[in-house]
Parts: structure tokens; C-alpha cells; sequence
């Protein structure tokens, strides 16, 4: 259970009480669980705190922080079918007044429902949809931690890293403890700087499978 607070605490001020992403959290626990393979060189709890931090991210995720009313949502799927029909019909864009006028609602009703079917910018949307390691927004923020989850980021990152060979935990060491150059590492290795690339992405690719197994 302190296992499950510790990895809640990362989460404090997010818009959900304490005591429910525990719950959530828990979920995560109790699928660590019934997953772990006791023949795996690695302790419960290392390979417990990726599966809880994930179900309470996709809960924040997937929960929304903002609720839209059930007369607003039909009305936002009636302008849709309205904006479609009308795009064919006119060849452009209609306008907030021709929508209006097309499903019978004034003009602030529609504007209110466009507004409210926008997609809403979260911290879990990948930085970029070019992006191949995945990295999110909330990667990249910095947030207080306690010792305790800093042993087991330690931990984590020990056990991901033992199982790389040599020349890849050259290449990870020193491109992300060392803030090397891609280019600078290929000097290092004897190696282009496009081969230093292609195994840095395969790489993270591997630990982050190896990650959410």
C-alpha cells in the first residue's frame, strides 16, 4: 500500500482527490501482481510502479477534467452531420450562423457546443506526433520526489539498463547522463552519427517495451 501512495503522491494537485487515484492505483497493484513471473530477475515492486503510475495515467487521461451536459453532446452530434452535409452542399466551411440555421438552435447554442466538442490539450498528448519514443508533455515536466521514489527510479532504470550490451549502454549513457552529441558519440564508437541515431530509437524502443510488458 505505501508502494501505491508513493506513486499517487506524483500525481497530487492533477484535479482528482488522493483517495481515488489510490483506488486506481491499487488496480495497477493488483495487476502487477497477477502478472509477475517469480522467475523474473527483478523485484515485485520494480516492476510493480510502472503498472500503477500507468492506470492512474490513463484514468487522469481517459476521466476528463471537463464535463459537457447530454443536451449539449446531441446537439454537437447534430452539428456535425449539419457541418458534413453542408461542406458538400457549399464547397467550404459553413458558417456558426448557417449551422444554427440548419439544425434549429441560435447562434450561442452552437458556438457553445463547438466550443465544447474541441479537443482539450492535455499533459498526457505526445510532444509530437513525429515523435517515435512516445514522450508526452508530463515527461518533461519537473516535479518534486521523495527519496523513496527516487530508489526505485534508481531501481527501475538499473534493471532496464543491465540488460543492454555494451555498445548500447555507451550510447544511452552518454547521450542522456552525459548530454552528448549524437554526432560527438559516433566519434566515440567509430560509427556514423545516422547508425547512432537508428540505435538510440531502437533502443528506447526495446526499453520501453521491455518497460510496459
Amino acid at each position: 500500500m505505501g508502494l501505491v501512495w508513493s506513486v499517487v503522491r506524483r500525481f497530487a494537485g492533477r484535479g482528482a482527490e488522493p483517495d481515488d487515484l489510490f483506488q486506481i492505483g491499487a488496480i495497477g497493484l493488483l495487476k502487477a501482481i497477477d502478472n509477475f513471473d517469480l522467475t523474473m530477475d527483478v523485484r515485485l515492486s520494480t516492476y510493480a510502479v510502472p503498472m500503477i503510475a500507468g492506470e492512474i495515467r490513463r484514468f487522469l487521461r481517459d476521466d476528463g477534467m471537463i464535463k459537457v451536459s447530454r443536451p449539449l453532446k446531441e446537439l454537437a452530434a447534430k452539428i456535425g452531420a449539419a457541418r458534413e452535409e453542408l461542406e458538400s452542399v457549399l464547397g467550404r466551411e459553413p458558417t456558426v450562423g448557417e449551422l444554427a440555421q440548419k439544425v434549429g438552435a441560435s447562434r450561442e447554442e452552437v458556438a457553445a457546443s463547438l466550443e465544447a466538442g474541441a479537443e482539450i490539450e492535455s499533459i498526457y498528448r505526445p510532444v509530437s506526433r513525429e515523435d517515435e519514443n512516445g514522450g508526452c508533455l508530463i515527461d518533461r515536466i519537473a516535479e518534486p520526489s521523495s527519496e523513496n521514489e527516487k530508489v526505485l527510479d534508481r531501481i527501475v532504470l538499473a534493471e532496464l539498463l543491465s540488460g543492454l550490451n555494451e555498445q548500447e549502454r555507451q550510447i544511452i549513457t552518454k547521450r542522456y547522463f552525459e548530454n552528448r552529441t549524437q554526432t560527438a558519440i559516433a566519434g566515440d564508437l567509430g560509427i556514423s552519427q545516422v547508425q547512432v541515431s537508428r540505435l538510440e530509437k531502437k533502443i528506447l524502443r526495446a526499453l520501453r517495451e521491455k518497460l510496459l510488458a
